[in-house]
């Protein structure tokens, strides 16, 4: 399921999301390796996202069931 990039990256820890916000509008984070500039870009699980290049992780959802 699609998320808004800006809370994915809050919720891996990288900014908040209004630092993320700045982040994103900077020209400072790559999804897929394209730049991205525009708030509100949906990105999904399995996407690589960058900040700077350095990964972002925590991106994937992880299922455990015991």
């Amino acid at each position: 399921m699609a998320e808004r990039l800006q809370k994915v990256m809050a919720q891996a820890g990288v900014a908040s999301r209004r630092a993320s916000e700045k982040l994103i509008t900077e020209g400072q984070v790559t999804v897929n390796g394209k730049r991205v500039t525009e708030l509100g870009t949906k990105v999904e699980p399995n996407d690589k996202i960058e900040v700077n290049g350095t990964p972002v992780e925590g991106n994937e959802k992880r299922f455990i069931s015991y």
